[in-house]
C-alpha cells in the first residue's frame, strides 16, 4: 500500500475540513433584554469554540430597543431579527407570531440545537418550535418554580413548559435542579451551572469601573454620598390595587427620609406610569426616570443602598454587588435568595415596605449582614460549564465530572 505524504496546507485543509463536519449547528433565540444579557456570555463562549458549534443568533423582537442596546453591550450581532413585537400586542397574538416566524428560521438553518433562556413567551415558542421539528431544545436558567402558576404572570408557565419541550436542562442551582427531578426530569440531562447573569455583571462591571457611564440629571446625587434606594417595579400582577400600595409605600418613605434619595426607572407601562407619577410624581427627592440600558443600571445598582424591585434578575445580580434586595412580590422562584439572606419578601404591603426599607436604612448592622452574604446564585463562569457540557454531548464524550465542575 502505498504511503501518502501530506503538505501542511494539506492538514490544514483536513483539519478545518474535520471541525466544520464536526461542529454542531446552534441556534440561539431570544427576544428580551434579559435573555440577552443572560445569553450574551453563553453566545460568547460559544464563538470561542467553533471547533464545537457554528453559532447563530435569531431575536424575535419581543423588546425592542432595550435588546438592542443589550445585544450591542455585548457585541453580539445577530443573524437573524423578526422584529415581532407590535403595540397592544396580546399574548396571543405574540405566540402565534413567535411560532410561525421560527417555523421560517428553522427550515434555513436546521440547527441541532436550540437555545432558550427562563420564562419568556420566546423562551417557550422557542422551545415547541424545536418539538415540531424534532430539534433538541437546551433550556437556561431551567427548574425555577414558585408553585403558583399565575404568579409570576405569564413567565411562571412560561417556564415549566419551556422544561417540559426542552432535552437539556442548565439549571443554576441544586434548588432548581431538584424542581426538575421531582417533575420527572432525567438526572442525566440537568446540569447545575450557575446563572449566566453573572457572567454578565462581572464582564459588565468592568467596562463600568474603566469608563464609568453618565447618568443624566443625576450625577449630582451619585457624587453626593445620599443614600439612594433603587426602585423597579413592572410585573403584571401588581397591576391595579398592587402598583397603588407599592407608591404610596414609596411615597411615605421619601417623606419620612428627606436626605435620601429615590430613583426609579418607570416601565413605559401606562399600568406602572399612571400610579407612580401620579403618586410620587411631585416629591423632589424621588427621582423618576425613563428606563435605562443595562450598563448605566448597573452603575445605578452598585450605587445604591437599598433596592427595592420585582424583579427576577436583580435577585440574583445584587448580592455579587453587596446590595440588599426587598422583593415586592408575594412569591418568588428565586427562593434561594430569600433563603440566604441576601433578599426578603415584602409584597405589595404598604406597612411591610416601609418597615424593612426603614430598618436597612437605619440599622447599619441589619444591612451589613444581608450585604455580605455570598450570592447563591454562581461565580461567574456558568456559560463555560454549559459550553463544555454541550461539547461533551454532541462530541460522544458522554457526561464526564470535569465537563461540569
Amino acid at each position: 500500500m502505498p504511503i501518502i505524504y501530506l503538505t501542511i496546507s494539506d492538514i490544514t485543509f483536513l483539519t478545518i475540513y474535520i471541525s466544520t463536519v464536526m461542529a454542531k449547528k446552534i441556534l440561539i433565540v431570544m427576544g428580551t433584554r434579559p435573555e440577552a444579557i443572560k445569553l450574551s456570555p453563553v453566545i460568547h463562549a460559544l464563538q470561542e469554540r467553533k471547533d464545537v458549534a457554528e453559532t447563530r443568533v435569531c431575536l424575535t423582537g419581543q423588546h425592542k430597543e432595550m435588546l438592542y442596546q443589550a445585544i450591542e453591550h455585548f457585541d453580539i450581532d445577530p443573524d437573524y431579527d423578526l422584529k415581532l413585537m407590535k403595540k397592544d400586542q396580546t399574548l396571543f397574538e405574540l405566540s402565534a407570531a413567535l411560532i410561525a416566524n421560527l417555523d421560517e428560521v428553522l427550515e434555513n438553518y436546521k440547527p441541532d440545537l436550540i437555545l432558550v433562556q427562563g420564562d419568556t413567551t420566546t423562551a417557550f415558542m422557542g422551545g415547541l418550535a424545536g418539538y415540531y421539528k424534532h430539534i433538541q431544545v437546551g433550556h437556561v436558567e431551567a427548574g425555577l418554580r414558585t408553585a403558583n402558576k399565575f404568579a409570576p404572570f405569564p413567565e411562571e408557565m412560561n417556564r415549566r413548559l419551556a422544561g417540559v419541550l426542552a432535552d437539556h436542562h442548565f439549571a443554576p442551582t441544586e434548588r432548581s435542579k431538584a424542581a426538575l427531578m421531582r417533575e420527572g426530569v432525567c438526572e442525566s440531562s440537568i446540569i447545575v451551572t450557575g446563572n449566566t447573569v453573572l457572567d454578565a455583571l462581572l464582564y459588565t462591571l468592568i467596562k463600568v469601573k474603566k469608563n464609568p457611564p453618565v447618568l443624566n440629571g443625576l450625577e449630582e446625587i451619585m457624587n453626593s454620598g445620599r443614600q439612594i434606594v433603587l426602585i423597579t417595579g413592572h410585573r403584571r400582577e401588581n397591576f391595579g390595587e398592587g402598583f397603588t400600595n407599592i407608591c404610596r409605600a414609596i411615597r411615605l418613605l421619601a417623606e419620612k427620609f428627606k436626605d435620601t434619595e429615590f430613583i426609579y426607572p418607570v416601565h413605559l407601562n401606562p399600568n406602572v406610569q399612571e400610579p407612580v407619577y401620579s403618586i410620587v410624581g411631585n416629591l423632589s427627592n424621588v427621582h423618576l426616570i425613563s428606563p435605562i440600558s443595562y450598563v448605566p443600571f448597573v452603575r445605578l445598582m452598585s450605587a445604591a443602598h437599598v433596592i427595592l424591585t420585582d424583579s427576577g434578575g436583580i435577585q440574583e445580580e445584587a448580592p455579587s454587588l453587596g446590595k440588599p434586595v426587598l422583593v415586592m412580590r408575594d412569591t418568588t422562584e428565586r427562593q434561594e435568595a430569600v433563603e440566604a439572606g441576601t433578599a426578603i419578601l415584602v409584597g405589595t404591603d404598604q406597612d411591610k415596605i416601609v418597615a424593612e426599607v426603614s430598618r436597612l436604612l437605619t440599622d447599619q448592622k441589619a444591612w451589613e449582614v444581608m450585604s455580605n452574604i455570598k450570592n447563591p446564585f454562581g461565580d461567574g463562569i456558568s456559560s463555560k460549564r454549559i459550553v463544555s457540557y454541550i461539547e461533551h454531548f454532541f462530541m460522544g464524550a458522554g457526561r464526564t465530572q470535569s465537563a461540569v465542575m
